[in-house]
């Protein structure tokens, strides 16, 4: 029976990223009978770092993950450890943050997390109640990423808004009724994204929070835009104007 506190990873990118962060415990390693030359690699690499590693049926791998989608490759690994919101708080004046407001759906948080991490965010916050935790399924989508991100849980999202607020960052939330556009708005200093929910988006107190609200221009016949893609858009968008702003004039 597994441990309470071990969850199995599965696929070759949130397998890779486990073992190259090092920051949860990974106790074994689980390849199927017949292994790709990117699963041999892994396999070399977990050697090296006194991983034990068990060749096991493809039905076996299955049953572990749960899932058809683990592609030759397991492991058991400590659960995911959140980081500190302190550490997130003292950083927010550098640069861009992602908060997640009552996402459900894990193939979103994974794809916001990997966004998240391509664009190098500070980190992504997130509320204990009414939304996915970071599961292997997170962690798959954001292949990997989630390994890497700075992750938070809090109690009270309006609570911590108001508390990123004193540290300089503005607050941002992605709303697609908002007038004001990507486009349009002043992204350029430290940012904070609040991205809500897929179906009731940003709840009422947490968007009486925010400084502004943004939302993405539109064209064709689609109502809107997965909220992953929403939140991707605008996060690079952000990460543009940001990145232009430390280019001075003349250069």
């Amino acid at each position: 029976m597994m441990r309470p506190d071990t969850q199995i990873l599965y696929g070759i990118h949130p397998v890779t990223e486990v073992i190259a962060a090092g920051r949860r415990k990974v106790s074994r390693l689980y390849v199927s009978p017949r292994p790709s030359e990117r699963i041999v690699r892994i396999a070399a690499q977990a050697k090296s770092r006194h991983i034990p590693t068990e060749t096991i049926p493809v039905d076996r791998l299955r049953s572990l993950a749960g899932t058809k989608s683990h592609q030759g490759i397991c492991a058991r690994v400590g659960d995911f450890v959140f980081s500190d919101i302190n550490r997130l708080l003292t950083s927010a004046e550098s640069g861009l943050t992602l908060v997640l407001d009552g996402l459900l759906d894990p193939r979103n948080i994974g794809a916001l997390i990997r966004t998240a991490h391509c664009v190098g965010a500070i980190g992504v916050i997130l509320p204990k109640n009414r939304t996915a935790s970071p599961t292997p399924a997170v962690s798959m989508v954001s292949a990997g990423a989630l390994e890497h991100i700075q992750l938070a849980q809090v109690t009270n999202i309006s609570r911590i808004l108001k508390q990123l607020k004193s540290t300089g960052a503005w607050i941002a939330g992605l709303d697609p009724s908002a007038k004001q556009t990507i486009f349009e708005a002043d992204l350029s200093g430290p940012l904070v994204l609040v991205v809500g929910s897929e179906e009731k988006g940003i709840r009422p107190l947490v968007k009486e929070n925010c400084d502004f609200l943004i939302s993405i221009p539109q064209q064709g016949r689609v109502d809107s835009l997965n909220v992953s893609v929403a939140g991707a858009v605008t996060m690079y968008e952000a990460s543009r104007q940001q990145q232009a702003a430390k280019v001075k004039p003349g250069r």
